[in-house]
């Protein structure tokens, strides 16, 4: 029998091996799940980009291209809250190669020259829509495959780190690779990312059973999730810290424009914050202990909208620069987060919640960007972004607060 068919009787967790990102990649399962999670998320970015160039060409209307990125949010709510039973009550390596299977479909379809644009936009939600159940399963899945303890939230961390690295690479090489082929050419390669992810999964990670028992619980059983006040307390730190942390991204090719700086210096007000969040959460994760993770939850919380204070300055492009490297690294609360929550949710609904934690967090981004935007329109840009790092300070210091009175209580079953 292959050792991919049946999951090992033990986690890897068990072995003890030393702390650090390296003792996460020793675990083979891992390495798996890590190439097809760099495979898909490239080529999702290239197609994302690619895809706004071809809605653009084909209508010459700015509104329909940007409309491509926006519509992208609303189905992650959708399929996060009406599709997250299927991460439990199905084998967990199915629910992963179909999900990739959908989206390999669905941008198959995109690449035909006979879809009209009004199809490429259902098509670009259909895909957000799988993302949810996605990358639910698959957080749900490293805790079977690393186990509950530090390996989990240092391979938890190192998929983000690969994310926020995707973004500042992912967006270079689909700008030099359309200048090589054209849009749908582009597009065409995220079907081969699509299905060698799938492949990997397939091959590469072991057999398991469904979580939770057979049968049709439905929303009521993601509603449960939410009645809990530990659970509900944390999702929303979470949910709500996106809210606010895309709000100088948003708004930064507009303050930039306020400043009269070039294209060089918007790029660098959009890649600090993702600089900082890699290396905040690469020194986390290699030189804090669980423990210490833990204890900074709270303070890096608290800290880490502080940064965009300084926006109320209207500072250049340099300080701005380094506010959002600062706010960036504070991210790094996230591992010690990690930790509680994969503690709170019971095993059998653990697919289930963390397929609407990751759906909340991408609606979180969506309405946090369109809000920006919207204020924006009669506050001035650097006071958007310091009012919002205000805010923020003050709401999770609130969710803190609940989150400490709600202890460790377990969620209610049924």
């Amino acid at each position: 029998m292959s050792p991919t068919d049946t999951a090992a009787a033990a986690p890897p967790a068990a072995a003890a091996p030393p702390p650090g990102y390296l003792a996460v990649f020793r675990v083979r399962e891992f390495r798996w799940v890590f190439g097809a999670h760099v495979l898909s998320l490239l080529g999702l970015v290239v197609s994302e980009i690619a895809l706004t160039v071809l809605v653009y060409d084909l209508t010459r209307s700015p509104l329909l291209s940007s409309l491509t990125f926006a519509v992208g949010f609303l189905p992650h709510l959708l399929g996060g809250t009406l599709l997250a039973g299927l991460a439990d009550r199905h084998p967990p390596r199915r629910v992963l190669v179909v999900c990739d299977l959908i989206c390999a479909g669905a941008v198959a379809l995109m690449v035909l020259p006979a879809t009209p644009v009004a199809g490429l936009l259902v098509l670009r939600c259909a895909v957000a829509a799988v993302a949810p159940v996605f990358q639910g399963t698959r957080m749900a899945t490293l805790a079977d495959i690393l186990g509950e303890g530090d390996l989990f939230v240092l391979g938890r961390s190192l998929l983000r780190i690969v994310s926020q690295s995707a973004l500042l690479a992912g967006f270079g090489v689909g700008g030099v690779l359309l200048t090589v082929v054209p849009a749908r050419g582009a597009i065409a390669l995220t079907v081969a990312g699509f299905l060698l992810s799938a492949l990997l999964l397939r091959l590469g990670t072991a057999r398991r059973p469904a979580r939770a028992a057979a049968g049709h619980e439905g929303l009521g059983a993601t509603w449960s999730l939410l009645r809990d006040r530990r659970i509900r307390a944390l999702m929303l730190l979470f949910w709500v810290p996106p809210l606010f942390v895309v709000v100088p991204e948003a708004l930064a090719a507009p303050y930039a424009a306020g400043l009269g700086v070039s294209t060089a210096a918007l790029g660098l007000l959009m890649c600090a914050m993702p600089v900082g969040t890699i290396a905040g959460e690469l020194l986390a994760g290699a030189v804090l202990r669980p423990a210490t993770r833990s204890r900074l939850v709270a303070p890096l919380l608290l800290a880490g909208f502080l940064p965009f204070l300084l926006y109320a300055l209207h500072p250049g492009p340099a300080l701005a620069a380094l506010a959002l490297v600062l706010a960036g690294a504070a991210g790094a609360y996230t591992l010690g987060l990690d930790a509680w929550f994969v503690a709170a949710v019971p095993e059998e609904r653990r697919g289930r919640a963390m397929t609407l934690m990751t759906a909340g967090m991408m609606t979180a981004q969506g309405v946090g960007m369109a809000g920006a935007g919207l204020v924006a329109e009669f506050v001035p840009v650097h006071l958007v972004v310091a009012g919002a790092g205000a805010l923020a300070t003050a709401v999770v210091a609130a969710l803190l607060a609940e989150t400490r009175a709600s202890g460790g209580r377990k969620v209610r079953r049924g």
